[in-house]
């Protein structure tokens, strides 16, 4: 296949040249020219346009008058630490393109994403499991890179229903590299867990700990792991960064997104909070006899916006890196079930009961991370606090009492 392309033009807004994009895609279509490039002049050259232009580019459709469009820009090296005249804002202008069947989640997140973003997200409703449906969304598409989210994540389900695990969360890892290869993408961050590493020998869990689960779950992202690994050693183009999670809690701060689960939430955090709010009549912890300062569960709970940020900063790794990397994303702190109660409770002003029940099954004494590989590799770290991840949650859940859905 052949193509014509010209990959360095300017719009009317660097301010030497006097067309629009609508005019040059035209011109462009008229010179034979299939593929063009935008490459205006980032805010410090006079003449030019602000910042808001290029965090706004998500809204440019990618094909006018029959010529395939990308957006980009000419930025200038202002110093000589190499720092751009873009700024980080700036730069996250990237086009965000979503894939998700809304299993547990709906359409409202995305219309909020986007109200929160200012910028248009291009929807998918797909099983990633589906072959053929990904490969619609990477041929409608120019993917730079991929943030793999996509799989069911209940210890306790997975218990119960093995098969559908394995089935689910394995095909979808599968499904997406292979249309990934055929696309030439090569970057990847994949949502791993830190039920990879089993039972513990010590805490805080470092990444050279060896790697066994207790449950299906931690199986499926085991065997995912070790699918990457051995794709990215057969093509050294790829590169793929391993986030180990440990326990994501809390909400964005406006309040607009949280974890609305759908049925019995499985996570303590919306459990409790819905309790708070009145939906549920108390709250089940699940054993009260493990090795733990007070017998419930230890772990270590890490604010969604820092993990956020952790995918971020991942993705910016991965552009100068190849291979395959494992990095935890904790904040090294465990705290049991009854400390996450408690602390709720003190930072909201609100009583949670609770009774005590048996213990899940799959589930182990204490998990926390030993971040440090984060922090060397990804100049990453946590800065919300366990007042912050309570007071996040519960102002989610008052302004949205019964979630995303209007009852």
């Amino acid at each position: 296949m052949k193509f014509t392309i010209d990959t360095h033009t300017h719009t009317l807004v660097s301010g030497h040249a006097y067309n629009t994009i609508d005019e040059m895609a035209a011109f462009a279509f008229q010179k034979g020219v299939t593929h063009l490039a935008i490459t205006d002049h980032a805010p410090k050259m006079p003449g030019s346009t602000g910042v808001f232009y290029f965090s706004n580019m998500g809204i440019i459709p990618r094909m006018k008058n029959g010529v395939k469009i990308y957006m980009g820009c000419e930025a200038n090296i202002m110093d000589y630490e190499g720092n751009i005249d873009l700024s980080e804002y700036g730069l996250k202008g990237c086009d965000v393109v979503i894939a998700d069947d809304l299993s547990n989640s709906c359409r409202e997140v995305v219309k909020r994403i986007e109200e929160l973003g200012k910028k248009t997200v291009r929807f998918y409703e797909i099983d990633v499991c589906s072959e053929d449906a990904l490969e619609q969304v990477f041929s409608e598409n120019d993917i730079d890179a991929v943030i793999h989210f996509a799989g069911k994540k209940a210890v306790g389900e997975s218990v119960a229903k093995p098969l559908m695990y394995y089935k689910n969360n394995l095909d979808a890892t599968m499904n997406l590299l292979e249309v990934m290869q055929r696309h030439d993408v090569n970057k990847l961050i994949f949502s791993s867990s830190a039920t990879v590493y089993g039972v513990p020998k010590v805490v805080p869990i470092d990444e050279k700990q060896p790697t066994w689960c207790t449950n299906p779950y931690g199986w499926t992202k085991y065997m995912s792991e070790q699918i990457m690994r051995d794709v990215c050693a057969a093509n050294p183009k790829l590169s793929i960064v391993l986030l180990r999670y440990f326990n994501p809690i809390g909400a964005h701060e406006s309040g607009r997104i949280g974890e609305d689960p759908k049925g019995i939430p499985n996570n303590l955090m919306p459990y409790i909070s819905q309790v708070a709010i009145g939906r549920r009549e108390k709250l089940s912890v699940f054993g009260n006899d493990y090795d733990t300062h007070d017998g419930t569960g230890v772990r270590d709970y890490i604010h969604v916006v820092d993990l956020a940020k952790g995918h971020l900063a991942a993705l910016k790794y991965a552009q100068n890196e190849n291979g395959c990397v494992e990095i935890n994303l904790g904040t090294g702190i465990g705290y049991s079930v009854l400390d996450i109660v408690h602390a709720f409770e003190k930072a909201n002003n609100i009583e949670i009961p609770y009774v005590i029940t048996e213990r899940r099954p799959g589930d182990i004494d204490a998990s926390f991370a030993d971040a440090h590989l984060a922090a060397e590799l990804l100049h990453w770290h946590t800065e919300k606090t366990l007042e912050d991840m309570c007071r996040d949650t519960w102002r989610w859940q008052q302004m949205n009492p019964n979630g995303y859905r209007e009852e």
